[in-house]
């Protein structure tokens, strides 16, 4: 499967929808296509949704189902693939830091796998040589096109080959793809433990779609609790029991010396570095581990509806 040309024919798809999705297309200075879905021009909850499937590769479908929250009635995201490392680990995880000038954002998509630099892939494998790359960029900023010649420099393609998605964390379309990465987290934590991610089939899970907060900085904080406070996911792996029974337990967020308050106050105590936050914390709620071979599950960790509340409401 070749990742990139996968989220090419999503992204054609969105291109043919632009009006109905509130999209706004443009081409770089330098080549390049531009697919604004938040900062220029409203986007929405469908944009999201399909900005979060072409993250995927289109490799997952994503969509919204009620809420399980008592306190709150606006649905959740739900994702579900059965090529989770792919999908999950190769393209949504948002592991490249692209850094040229002023410009800097962590970088998602397949492109990634064209790319091919970051460690991860030395143990996922998932590289791939293509002609045309695409990339999701949590950004309130239009890349400058010297972004865009790195990208293609990268990934050994031309830079009008280069198809970027747009959207701010405080936006509609924003907050849905973020929300959408529930069960990459889950993966990435079992990566950290030394868990062989070859050993996952299939994955599901589902997080509460927070409001859209008032500026990114909220909105930073209200998409990291919907995961690691309202965030549950199934994954169905092969193998031993033993191995699954003695790494559950440390899967959940609940693992972390940092869970229990809202993120942006861990945020904050951090004096807003990610990397000096725990790592442990980033993973949903709740997760459970399914056996295909053997029937048995392993369940470790609860939502914790308190502290969405209380993040929802700041």
């Amino acid at each position: 499967m070749n990742l990139n040309q996968r989220a090419l024919q999503l992204c054609q798809a969105l291109l043919d929808d632009a009006q109905t999705v509130r999209a706004k297309v443009s081409t770089s200075p330098g080549g390049g296509t531009i697919i604004d879905l938040g900062i220029d021009t409203p986007g929405g909850l469908e944009a999201g949704r399909r900005m979060a499937e072409i993250c995927l590769a289109g490799l997952g479908q994503v969509s919204f189902s009620p809420s399980s929250l008592d306190f709150w009635d606006g649905p959740r995201v739900t994702v579900a693939t059965d090529h989770p490392v792919a999908a999950c680990m190769a393209s949504q995880y948002a592991g490249w830091k692209l850094a040229v000038g002023k410009f800097f954002a962590m970088g998602s998509g397949p492109m990634r796998a064209a790319a091919g630099k970051e460690a991860v892939f030395e143990r996922i494998g998932c590289t791939e040589t293509t002609d045309a790359v695409v990339g999701v960029l949590e950004s309130r900023q239009v890349p400058p096109p010297d972004v865009l010649e790195m990208i293609a420099r990268e990934c050994g393609v031309q830079p009008a080959a280069v198809t970027l998605l747009l959207a701010p964390t405080a936006s509609q379309a924003g907050t849905v793809q973020i929300v959408a990465r529930s069960i990459e987290t889950a993966l990435h934590k079992l990566l950290e433990l030394g868990f062989d991610l070859a050993r996952v089939e299939s994955g599901w899970g589902a997080a509460p779609l927070p409001p859209v907060a008032r500026d990114d900085l909220a909105a930073i904080g209200r998409t990291n609790d919907a995961i690691l406070y309202g965030g549950e996911v199934t994954l169905w792996v092969r193998g031993d029991d033993a191995s699954l029974e003695a790494i559950s337990p440390r899967v959940p967020s609940s693992a972390s010396p940092d869970h229990g308050r809202p993120f942006r106050e861990i945020f904050e105590r951090y004096d807003r570095d990610f990397y000096r936050v725990d790592p442990h914390l980033f993973s949903p709620a709740k997760v459970t581990l399914a056996n295909l071979d053997t029937g048995n599950w392993f369940h470790f960790g609860e939502t914790m509806p308190e502290v969405l509340e209380q993040s929802f409401a700041s």
